[in-house]
């Protein structure tokens, strides 16, 4: 019974997170600011999920736009439903990384790292492109935890995200 309460709870977080980065992404025009100060450009790429309901009444709508037109996802928020994935694009120049995040374990999916250069060099060390793919990818999880770290700063505050939630629904509302 802890397991299922805890999953569910997950996903209400997931789903809440999910949401807010959507409306974020789009009330900053997809500007955020790294642990270091320094920003980078976020923002929904062509493929989000909305789900709403419980149990045989869970109703799910996925929606791919290569324009990034997700007007369809955003009647799904207007009938109630919430995102339980998105596909997100972090760049930060010249640099840029896509990956798709679930609401249920916040698990992330199809990273993809920037280019790393792949010409053979005699001087080069063999383990040179291995540690720069890893670079490139923790790279990614901190520009995500950064994000993350801010929503849970309102979310975890009653008073602010009592106030970013209407701010979230009159978003939803004009869209």
């Amino acid at each position: 019974m802890d397991l299922v309460l805890a999953e569910r709870e997950n996903t209400i977080l997931g789903q809440d997170f999910l949401t807010w980065l959507w409306h974020a992404t789009e009330a900053r025009r997809g500007v955020f600011k790294d642990r270091d100060g320094r920003e980078f450009n976020l923002r929904m790429e062509e493929r989000v999920s909305v789900q709403g309901g419980d149990g045989e009444g869970m109703e799910s709508a996925v929606v791919k736009s290569p324009s990034g037109e997700l007007t369809e996802a955003r009647s799904g928020l207007r009938t109630g439903k919430k995102v339980s994935r998105a596909q997100l694009r972090f760049e930060r120049d010249p640099e840029a990384w896509q990956v798709t995040v679930k609401d249920n374990d916040f698990s992330l999916a199809g990273l993809k790292t920037p280019k790393i250069e792949t010409k053979d060099r005699e001087d080069d060390d063999p383990d040179a492109r291995v540690l720069e793919k890893l670079f490139l990818v923790e790279q990614c999880l901190e520009l995500f935890d950064g994000v993350y770290q801010e929503f849970l700063a309102e979310r975890l505050s009653a008073a602010k995200w009592s106030e970013q939630s209407r701010t979230i629904r009159d978003w939803i509302g004009r869209g």
